[in-house]
């Protein structure tokens, strides 16, 4: 059993490989590759992994690590990939070209959404191809690479018979801290939720089969954000332990910096439309102008990012090359890895657990498009997802979903076909953007600063 992490040098690495480690049994993983275009970042992430699967866990699963695709995927079993086109250097253009025009400035929504969607569809196709060309027949690709609701439309529209599994861990991020907050067990819990990829709605939650949509309304509500109250007091994450009296460089992180104001907006947008729990990514879209005020187009969520988790991780590297001395705090192990190792270990095994996926839409919700990538509970097993379907959806939200899922398919197209008309109009489409006007203008500067990834559009 070989399982390959194509963007090896990804700072979730390490978490992703213990998880895998961690069910060593479950599934029978002989061999783990780390395969990165970036050498040097992903030697350094491998120095990591090296240890925590040979010195912390004392385990025989042999590593690899390799910037040959060839290597990388002949005979692999799964991949996961969580490719990053363009870095962070990238990202930050993203966030902060939108901001100067007045738009919401993100990695994932508005304009650089998709920015980073029309950087990593060709990326994506290309990674198809090579795992085909070098995997096992049977072999999986598990996707996190985000914009996961474009680049599963391109698979979607490119290559529609791979073997592929476009997946988010938002959703799950979400239910830990509701599980936090109402201090019950996430494993207890099951939900329904409908949507687009990082633009949906829990509509049920249920611990040990009873109803706790009512009693996290009334937390949101009392506490006016959604956060657990320990974060509230400054405590740590429940990853890790938790100690008296942290100044504020230790506060949880989901407390601090543009991250608050995601967690607040759930509690805003509940105030007015308190029927279903939203996606906080909802917030970008219901609140852009809320947003864009309370954002510093000179310190985006990039700039936060690369001086904590991706500061911490390569500063934490260095010392234990240095030093001997490892520091485990210095990477992030839980749900992320979590949520796609047990996908994998449900494809492998049959188990048909259940888990929220992007898939085709095929009626599984009748009032939205047959070929419309939705985001839905399904039942996985060794021949992929079986989708749980739905009810129609209210109009609110269809007509929501609708304008954002066209924004989508535009860009899609527009990479597809080098079209400079397609993408103007999927930008002037998408909420987040107040007019054409303001569209061209930030298109224009998108185009300028991904001379070296866009296809040219004309």
């Amino acid at each position: 059993m070989i399982i390959t992490l194509a963007g090896g040098g990804s700072t979730f690495t390490p978490g992703i490989v213990k998880s895998i480690a961690l069910r060593k049994d479950e599934l029978e993983v002989d061999e783990i590759r780390l395969y990165d275009i970036n050498e040097e970042r992903q030697r350094k992430v491998g120095v990591l992994v090296d240890w925590i699967l040979h010195e912390d866990l004392k385990l025989d699963i042999k590593l690899t690590v390799t910037t040959d695709k060839a290597e990388a995927f002949t005979d692999a079993d799964f991949v996961f990939a969580q490719m990053r086109v363009g870095g962070y250097a990238m990202r930050e253009q993203d966030e902060k070209i939108p901001l100067r025009h007045g738009c919401v400035g993100q990695e994932t929504c508005g304009c650089g959404g998709l920015a980073y969607g029309m950087r990593t569809i060709f990326p994506m196709i290309e990674l198809i191809d090579d795992v085909e060309k070098y995997a096992k027949s049977s072999c999986w690709i598990l996707n996190y690479s985000n914009p996961a609701a474009i680049v599963s439309e391109a698979c979607r529209k490119m290559r529609p018979n791979a073997r592929i599994i476009n997946i988010c861990d938002m959703p799950i991020a979400i239910i830990d801290l509701v599980c936090a907050a109402l201090e019950i067990n996430k494993k207890d819990v099951e939900y329904d939720y409908f949507g687009l990829n990082h633009f949906g709605w829990f509509t049920s939650i249920r611990h040990k089969g009873e109803e706790v949509l009512p009693q996290l309304r009334a937390y949101i509500k009392e506490h006016e954000i959604l956060l657990p109250s320990s974060y509230l007091k400054g405590m740590s994450s429940l990853m890790k332990s938790n100690t008296d009296n942290e100044d504020e460089s230790k506060q949880n992180r989901h407390t601090k910096g543009s991250w608050y104001y995601v967690w607040k907006g759930v509690y805003e947008i509940m105030e007015l439309f308190p029927e279903y729990l939203p996606n906080t990514y909802l917030n970008y879209y219901l609140q852009q102008k809320e947003f864009v005020e309370h954002s510093n187009p000179e310190r985006t969520r990039a700039n936060e990012v690369e001086e904590t988790r991706e500061a911490n991780l390569f500063a934490g590297i260095d010392r234990y090359e240095k030093t001997g001395e490892i520091d485990e705090s210095t990477f992030y192990a839980g749900s992320h890895g979590d949520w796609i190792a047990d996908l994998a270990v449900a494809l492998k095994n049959d188990t048909k657990a259940r888990f929220l996926v992007i898939c085709q839409n095929k009626g599984a919700i009748p009032n939205m498009p047959y070929d419309a990538m939705v985001e839905l509970p399904a039942y996985i097993g060794k021949n992929g997802p079986e989708v749980i379907s739905h009810d129609n959806i209210p109009l609110f939200q269809q007509g929501l979903m609708m304008q954002q899922l066209n924004s989508e398919k535009l860009v899609v197209e527009a990479c597809i076909e080098g079209s400079y008309e397609k993408a103007l109009q999927a930008f002037t489409l998408n909420k987040t953007v107040p007019s054409m006007t303001v569209a061209k203008e930030v298109l224009d500067d998108m185009i300028e600063a991904n001379k070296e990834f866009w296809p040219e559009l004309k």
